[in-house]
């Protein structure tokens, strides 16, 4: 049994006013998206994981480090570039209001259905559910190989990656459809989200213990999912 946690890396400097971050723009942690995964970090503290791995981009590798340091046995972090995120081609840097106003009906299109049509230059979000549904059966099958050891294979994994990829991932893992993943789901910044694979049936067939919990950076009287 595979205890997947999946987060989102901290924000960045181009994170207000929200801008398309994907593959092209590779840029570090503000100190306000670092103080989010230290956040986080100290929640995670006293888990044990077998594995933490994350996309090869800046961001998110800084958030794992500093989750990993405060891990115990400070676990080593690997980067799989299957966790990058969607590729947004021409849409890249840009905000909401600067792709209505440059492509308006193109951003129309895709909105309908982003599974299908890929951004601009960019992908569409089958293309990043193939990647996803490789990086999952290499996980699992990789956790199998461990599973006759019972002390690792009670270890959770962490990933961490971003916003697309992960509500991706989810739908991949819950049998959602992809077109439906930026209607159905969110992944804030250093959020918790858990799958549980028990079934033994692949990617597809996970158990959805956690989505996007906030409670580390939502103290009182704010509420968990502000």
């Amino acid at each position: 049994m595979l205890t997947l946690v999946l987060t989102r890396h901290g924000l960045t400097a181009r994170s207000d006013p929200e801008q398309h971050l994907g593959q092209r723009i590779d840029i570090e942690l503000s100190p306000a998206g670092q103080a989010q995964a230290v956040a986080l970090a100290v929640r995670l503290e006293h888990i044990r994981f077998e594995r933490i791995l994350t996309s090869p981009l800046v961001r998110a590798r800084e958030t794992a480090s500093i989750i990993a340091k405060r891990a115990p046995a400070g676990p080593r972090v690997e980067a799989d570039p299957r966790l990058r995120e969607m590729d947004y081609g021409h849409w890249e840097g840009l905000t909401y209001p600067q792709i209505d106003a440059r492509d308006r009906a193109e951003r129309q299109a895709w909105e309908a259905d982003p599974a299908g049509i890929p951004c601009p230059g960019g992908e569409s979000g089958n293309e990043v559910a193939a990647r996803v549904t490789s990086f999952l059966a290499d996980l699992l099958a990789a956790h199998e190989r461990l599973s006759g050891d019972a002390r690792i294979a009670e270890r959770p994994v962490l990933a961490v990656a971003h916003s697309s990829l992960n509500r991706i991932l989810v739908c991949v893992a819950l049998g959602i459809e992809i077109r439906e993943f930026r209607l159905r789901l969110q992944q804030s910044q250093a959020n918790l989200t858990a799958l549980r694979f028990e079934h033994g049936s692949g990617p597809g067939d996970a158990r959805l213990i956690l989505l996007n919990d906030l409670a580390h950076l939502r103290r009182p009287p704010r509420t968990p999912w502000e």
